[in-house]
């Protein structure tokens, strides 16, 4: 049975990115490729219409640091860090949550 929500609300200290509407979005299962021994791999995910301010949550499906950056309306890069120098990042896939 579904159970429809129609409240949100934004922890004090917090504002919403958009004041008419919240937006969550995923993408399930992007494919990122393999990198040499502490090669940083980076992917761009490609999303349409995303609002100027957004947050990016990223399940890398492995052992490795994540940061995202170069982020416009039209999507962003995700960048798998190795934890060391002589570990090195598995061709796979990962997850993307955005919110805004």
């Amino acid at each position: 049975m579904a159970l429809d929500q129609h409240t949100v609300s934004v922890p004090t200290g917090a504002s919403p990115a958009n004041t008419d509407r919240t937006m969550i979005g995923n993408l399930a299962d992007v494919a990122n490729l393999a990198g040499a021994a502490g090669v940083t791999v980076t992917t761009a995910v490609v999303m349409a219409d995303l609002p100027a301010h957004y947050s990016v949550h990223v399940n890398p499906g492995q052992g490795c640091g994540v940061f995202v950056d170069g982020k416009t309306n039209a999507g962003f890069n995700v960048h798998l860090v190795p934890f060391a120098g002589t570990l090195s990042i598995g061709a796979g896939t990962f997850d993307v949550t955005v919110i805004a």
